[in-house]
Formats: C-alpha cells, sequence, structure tokens
C-alpha cells in the first residue's frame, strides 16, 4: 500500500488553535493520521515534542509579520 500526502490546504481564520481558540498558523499531520491546530504562540511552546511525533508542520506564522492587503494606508 502506498501513502501518498496531499499538500495542505492554507489555514484560514476559521482554523483554530486546539490549545487556546486563537487563530490557527500551525497545521502539525501526525503519524498516525490526526493532524493538530496550533496558533504561533503554542506552536512555538510545544515545537520540540510535536517535532519528534510529527510527520509534517505547515507553518504558516510568517504572515503574522506582513501587512494586511486590505489595510487602509494609515494602517500600514
Amino acid at each position: 500500500m502506498t501513502t501518498v500526502l496531499t499538500p495542505a490546504s492554507p489555514l484560514t481564520a476559521a482554523d483554530r488553535c486546539d490549545r487556546c481558540g486563537a487563530q490557527a498558523y500551525l497545521r502539525v499531520v501526525l503519524s498516525s493520521g490526526g493532524e493538530l491546530l496550533f496558533c504561533a504562540h503554542h506552536g512555538r511552546k510545544f515545537e520540540p515534542e510535536l517535532k519528534k511525533i510529527a510527520v509534517e508542520i505547515h507553518d504558516e506564522s510568517d504572515r503574522l509579520s506582513g501587512t494586511s492587503a486590505t489595510a487602509e494606508e494609515g494602517e500600514r
């Protein structure tokens, strides 16, 4: 049997951290087939342990440092 991992879809505002309920920026795919979602804070906090059990970590936390495309000129 061959297992094929499909690319993860981008995280949206509807995706919430499994630890605190904030917006998720990390998706952790587990070897068991499940997945966990974490905000940037909890992703950093649990990173050493997650790396031990993850098949893949999809990190979109770099979006936090960017300026929103819809921000008004005075907000940039």
